[in-house]
């Protein structure tokens, strides 16, 4: 795909010598136009003219190349400045977590202690009879001062 031709793919070396004379010989035979048919300089300019595009076009990509590398390491230090923010924001939530599994525990534990004491004291009293009895009578002792303090 695009990327691949984008940036994997490397450029061929205009400057070393076999290639040079590759080239050479490839665009040789390529007829020019010329005011002369001996003038063998414009043949040379036209090879210069050509390499000097190629080299042109190959600083465009690795400009372009090296564009794309500075937005991709700009988007990797976004990505790790984030996952650093996360990983805070965990670390913080799981303190939070911890402390509210200690505060549970601790709110069962004193409810099982009160719920342990209640019947205990039920026991003392006499049972759930007596202690029927005196739930009836406080609730007696609640409505009658409710009726003395409003009427």
């Amino acid at each position: 795909g695009f990327f691949n031709s984008f940036f994997c793919q490397s450029p061929p070396n205009m400057f070393s010598k076999n290639n040079h004379h590759k080239e050479r010989s490839k665009y040789s035979s390529v007829p020019h136009f010329s005011d002369s048919e001996n003038d063998d300089s414009s043949s040379d300019g036209g090879e210069d003219d050509f390499i000097s595009r190629e080299i042109r076009q190959q600083q465009l990509q690795m400009k372009q190349q090296d564009e794309g590398l500075e937005m991709l390491g700009q988007s990797a230090e976004r990505l790790s400045k984030i996952s650093l923010g996360i990983h805070e924001e965990l670390g913080h939530q799981n303190k939070m977590l911890d402390e509210m599994e200690d505060d549970l525990e601790n709110a069962t534990t004193n409810m099982n202690l009160v719920t342990m004491k209640t019947k205990e004291l039920i026991k003392k009293s006499g049972g759930k009879r007596n202690f029927c009895i005196i739930v009836i009578l406080s609730i007696i002792v609640v409505v009658l001062l409710f009726l003395i303090v409003y009427s």
